[in-house]
């Protein structure tokens, strides 16, 4: 706007507008009438052309002054002069106004139409342009619809191989928890081997003494022999002839089971605490997810320990009678026959099929009234820790003498000298509600006491657990039998499974 007013000021409009009217003023009388008129034209065009300057500098103020600017001072000064007074002379407008208001006005009118023209192009432009966004939307929609229903019926298709999938998820789980237990056991195992190298140098060091010893008593036998020879007895007289008892024959030498007894005894004690402090935990979390009631968890780990025992004392029967027939016609040898026996058992004791132990185990268990599993869950479950109670039990009966774990009932009167009472246990209860985990026995001995829970009220089950051995059980099957504690009559609070 200052550009504008600057350029109207120096180009002295009014000045030459003033100079021509005053021309006119001294020539007005002598000019004709064309010529007057001439100078009047004149006169407008260049008071248009001014007007049009000043309706410029008028447009840049009021767009200065921002959407509102100016707006009060047009209305009072240029609408009035526009709408009424625009061809009179005299009005209510002020003198400085002009008739190039005029010919604003009609650009700014143009202006307006073509800038309505414009809209109404840019409008129709925009609706055609909405009409087709609007039907690309609904093609979208369309598509989105079938691609949701498409997603619904694969989302009903794959529910079933979800589930299926997380079942697969939490076997593999549970097989990847047993896969790392057996890594730590096996490891253990590699840390004890040291430990076997040791005692096995050990032994051998009293090996060769004992073969030293016997070297020596063998020579000696030999001087004595060569001592006391027949012609040397004739010079001497019987009066005076001393007598000397007879050297004792030097003893059979210990067999390689003999040898190893004490230290598979430790081995396998230890194993038997580890069995109740470590595997049993492990084994009562894992079913704790598809049982939920914990006293049939225990009961569960309690018959697989019962079971295995009894079928691994049967395959050690069934091998060492193997055994016995392989060796009678080969035997031979300062040992018996049955030391002999037992000697290939313990070298061999990795022939033992345990893999079919575990079967047997869990066919047992498959049919005992007393326990039951899930339907969607088998006792296959419990395969890695059966298979470890079924190797100690086996590698037990090997002792001498073999280890063992005594009858147990449920409902029997309870044995402070076998068992240890559970934490859940009613402490004041005589009998025996249900057994957590088997004693230890050594030859009628209890080296570990097992763990049990007293209840009142609990009764004598008609259905016993496996007895770990068939002589003791029956013998003690007689003597409870003709117990008067096992008479009582079944309590209606008793729960059977």
């Amino acid at each position: 706007m200052a550009e504008t007013i600057r350029k109207l000021s120096q180009g002295s409009s009014y000045s030459v507008l003033q100079d021509k009217i005053n021309s006119l003023k001294d020539g007005y009388s002598l000019n004709t009438c064309d010529t007057n008129l001439g100078h009047i034209c004149e006169l407008i065009e260049l008071t248009s052309k001014i007007q049009n300057q000043l309706f410029t500098a008028m447009s840049l103020t009021a767009s200065e002054g921002g959407t509102y600017g100016g707006v009060d001072t047009l209305k009072s000064r240029l609408l009035p002069w526009l709408g009424t007074s625009f061809m009179t002379s005299g009005g209510t407008v002020t003198s400085d106004t002009s008739l190039a208001l005029l010919k604003e006005s009609v650009e700014k009118d143009r202006k307006i139409s073509e800038l309505k023209v414009k809209h109404d192009n840019d409008m129709m432009q925009m609706e055609a342009e909405l009409s087709e966004a609007k039907g690309e939307l609904d093609l979208t929609r369309d598509e989105l619809n079938s691609s949701q229903a498409d997603l619904e019926k694969t989302k009903v298709e794959s529910g079933g191989t979800m589930l299926a999938s997380e079942e697969e998820i939490i076997l593999l789980r549970a097989d990847l928890r047993l896969a790392r237990e057996e890594i730590e056991r096996y490891k253990r195992k590699l840390d004890l081997v040291g430990d076997y190298e040791h005692e096995v140098e050990h032994l051998k060091s009293e090996i060769r003494i004992l073969r030293s010893e016997r070297d020596i008593l063998e020579n000696r036998l030999e001087r004595r022999g060569r001592s006391c020879s027949p012609t040397r007895r004739r010079s001497i007289s019987p009066v005076r002839m001393c007598y000397e008892p007879p050297l004792p024959l030097p003893s059979t030498p210990p067999t390689h089971a003999e040898l190893t007894n004490s230290i598979r005894h430790s081995r396998l004690v230890a194993r038997f605490n580890d069995l109740y402090a470590v595997d049993r935990l492990d084994m009562q979390d894992r079913l704790r997810r598809f049982v939920d009631d914990d006293e049939m968890v225990k009961r569960i780990i309690f018959i697989a320990v019962c079971e295995a025992f009894h079928v691994a004392k049967m395959a050690y029967r069934s091998f060492r009678l193997r055994a016995r027939k392989l060796l009678s016609p080969i035997h031979s040898g300062p040992t018996t026959l049955e030391e002999a026996v037992t000697d290939y058992i313990v070298r061999n004791l990795d022939l033992y099929d345990v893999d079919r132990s575990v079967e047997d185990v869990i066919r047992a268990m498959n049919v005992n009234p007393k326990i039951s599993f899930p339907p969607e869950c088998e006792f296959i479950l419990l395969s890695p820790f059966i298979r470890e109670v079924c190797l100690v039990a086996y590698r037990m009966q090997a002792l001498d003498p073999p280890l063992d774990i005594p009858l147990a009932t449920d409902g029997e009167l309870m044995n402070e000298s076998k068992y240890r009472r559970s934490y859940d246990s009613e402490f004041t209860a005589p009998l025996v509600a249900y057994h957590v985990w088997p004693a230890l026995v050594e030859d009628g001995t209890v080296l570990i006491k097992g763990e049990c829970t007293t209840r009142r009220g609990a009764l004598s089950s008609p259905r016993r657990s496996r007895s770990p051995s068939p002589l003791r059980s029956s013998s003690r099957l007689s003597r409870s039998s003709l117990s008067p504690r096992r008479s009582r009559s079944p309590s209606p609070r008793s729960r059977r499974y």
